[in-house]
This record gives structure tokens, C-alpha cells and sequence, in this order.
């Protein structure tokens, strides 16, 4: 526990300590954000580099501690994969925010990404069918690496979600033996961490693609870890429900662009926070709700994975009909008013 607390302390420390100096290496090197569609949300050009900080953050914690600590063999394997992958994934980000890419050639990038980890054995292991768990598995990864980036639509959003995620990952893998989930889970909390110290609001500094595709795709990996059905195979839906909020954004924004007609890969303000901003709250209590609402639905998905089987049904369907009335509470704002 002694060396997972020194990763978080490195990771946050990294993080926030970088941070200035990226703020000005994108002013400098004009990686900025600037309000320029009707579906931006803020009013003035923001630096765009907090992701390279995050990341930094993250793979210093990490390799340091690996040097201080015995990692079994396979943990160092494994790890070596997530660093692999991300460092892809990053590279990608960073790209993005200098110069938009086509989304076909971002979602070929992940799959290459995505494939580092099925390569590194971290993946889907459900099928005896090594396509199918490779197909799956794929399908995961880009599914939650992209929500990540769906999410980040206001100040503060993407870095207290993925803290979430983070925190009741670590909590959920405590028993098991991959011990690279509960290194890279309190790693990517405490950069994330760092980095909110200059996002929240008013913000001072954008993760962009480098952090939010970034961030995602370790989430991905860390998912694929942990033991979720020892006790009984409802068990398997926990990471579903600790990676709720990000996934209910994007099946909750694709549902209501194909009503409208839409692209899915159009930027807009369907987004549920800006919906909550539009019903009047502010940024500040927008976070508060989506922090607890993580907590209360992290607490559920490690309920999941030791409660007996008829309470673990209850749980998931009690979590369904809130997802459900949240939706269609949220329906009501005509976003095409905005």
C-alpha cells in the first residue's frame, strides 16, 4: 500500500507542477482552443496542453516506482503494454490539438493502440474464441477511450470523472492479484487530480485530445484487469457501472443525434452537463452532482462484486431505472434552442 500512495503522490505532483509550464508552451507554440464554433462553451482562447502534463504525470509515478518496488515479472509486462498503448494514444491527442485529424484515421490509430494491449494480454477473456475476444475487446477499448473525450465539454468534467473511475478501480482490484490496476488506477487519480487544480472553474487550462483520449484509454486497460465475477457473474457488469457516467454521455448524445437526424461524430451541445448548465445550475454544482452520483455508482459496482446474486439484480436494475429517468429528465431541454 506504502508504494501505491508514493505513485500517487508522484503522479499529482508531477502533474500539478508541469502544469504552468505547459500552459506556456501552448501559448508559446499556439496550442490553444479557441471559441470559434457555436459549440464551444468558453469565452476566450484556452491553452490546450494539460493532457501532456497528465500523461507525464502518470508514466513518471509509475516507472519510478517501479524501480523502488518488486514487481512481479508479468505486472512490469503488462505495464509496459498500458505504456506502449498510451503513448500512442497520446502522440494521437497531441496531433489532434495542433491540427484536427479525420475521424477515420483517429479510430484506425486506436485500434492500433487497442491492439498493443490484446498483444500485451489485456483484453476480453469471455470467449474460447480468440477472434471474438479480439473483436470485443477492441470494441471496449475505443468505446470508453473515446467517451472520455465526448465528455470533456466543460470545465472540470473529464478530470472529476475519471477520478471516479479511478478511485473505485483501485478499490475494486484491492483483492485481486493485478497488481498493475492498482498502480495505474491511483497514478491516473492523482495526475488527473493535479490537472483539476487548474481546470476547475474558471478554468486556466484544457486537457485536450492528449489528455482525454489519454486518460480514457488507460481507463480501458485498467477495466480489462480486475476480478468482477469470483463471487457470481453479475459481478461482470461493475465496470459498466464505475464507467456509467462517461458511457451514459455518449449513449445518451448518439441516441439523440440519430433522432435528429445528426452525424455522431459532430460536436454539439446535447451533452447532459451543458443540459444541466441550460436548467440553471452552475459548473461548480454540475461537478458536485456528477462527483457524487460517480461515488454513488462506483460504491454500487463494488457491491456488485460481493454482494449474493439476488441483491446484485436489484442493484443493476435499480441502477437502470435511474439511468432511464435521468435521461428522459434531461430529454426536455431543446438543445437545438442553445
Amino acid at each position: 500500500m506504502i508504494y501505491c500512495i508514493l505513485t500517487l503522490i508522484v503522479s499529482f505532483a508531477v502533474s500539478a507542477a508541469l502544469m504552468p509550464l505547459c500552459m506556456r508552451l501552448a501559448k508559446r507554440f499556439n496550442i490553444m482552443d479557441r471559441p470559434n464554433t457555436a459549440v464551444k462553451t468558453h469565452l476566450s482562447a484556452m491553452p490546450y496542453l494539460g493532457g501532456a502534463a497528465i500523461f507525464a504525470g502518470i508514466i513518471i509515478s509509475l516507472t519510478a516506482v517501479r524501480f523502488i518496488s518488486d514487481f512481479p515479472s508479468g505486472t512490469l509486462y503488462t505495464l509496459r503494454g498500458i505504456f506502449l498503448g498510451s503513448g500512442i494514444i497520446f502522440l494521437l491527442g497531441l496531433s489532434d490539438d495542433m491540427a484536427p485529424l479525420d475521424y477515420k484515421l483517429k479510430f484506425f490509430i486506436q485500434l492500433v493502440a487497442a491492439s498493443v494491449l490484446f498483444r500485451y494480454g489485456i483484453s476480453i477473456q469471455l470467449f474460447g474464441n480468440p477472434i471474438l475476444n479480439y473483436f470485443f475487446s477492441m470494441l471496449w477499448i475505443l468505446a470508453i477511450t473515446n467517451s472520455f473525450n465526448i465528455i470533456d465539454v466543460m470545465d472540470g468534467l473529464s478530470a472529476s470523472a475519471v477520478m471516479m473511475c479511478a478511485f473505485f478501480f483501485f478499490m475494486v482490484s484491492l483483492p485481486s492479484e493485478q497488481i498493475y490496476v492498482n498502480f495505474a488506477s491511483v497514478a491516473v487519480f492523482g495526475a488527473a487530480a493535479g490537472f483539476l487544480i487548474y481546470n476547475f472553474p474558471p478554468a486556466r487550462i484544457f486537457m485536450g485530445d492528449t489528455g482525454s483520449l489519454t486518460l480514457g484509454f488507460i481507463m480501458a486497460a485498467v477495466s480489462l484487469g480486475a476480478e468482477y465475477s469470483s463471487v457470481h457473474p453479475i459481478g461482470l457488469f461493475a465496470p459498466l457501472v464505475i464507467l456509467g457516467i462517461p458511457l451514459f454521455d455518449v449513449i445518451f448524445v448518439m441516441m439523440h443525434r440519430a433522432r435528429r437526424g445528426l452525424s455522431p461524430f459532430r460536436g454539439s451541445k446535447d451533452h447532459f452537463a451543458l443540459r444541466m448548465l441550460e436548467l440553471g445550475f452552475t459548473r461548480e454544482q454540475v461537478l458536485f452532482r456528477v462527483s457524487v452520483t460517480g461515488a454513488v455508482m462506483g460504491s454500487g459496482a463494488w457491491l456488485l462484486t460481493v454482494v449474493p446474486m439476488k441483491w446484485a439484480v436489484v442493484l443493476c436494475g435499480a441502477g437502470l431505472c435511474a439511468g432511464i429517468y435521468l435521461a428522459g429528465w434531461l430529454s426536455v431541454i431543446d438543445v437545438e434552442d442553445f
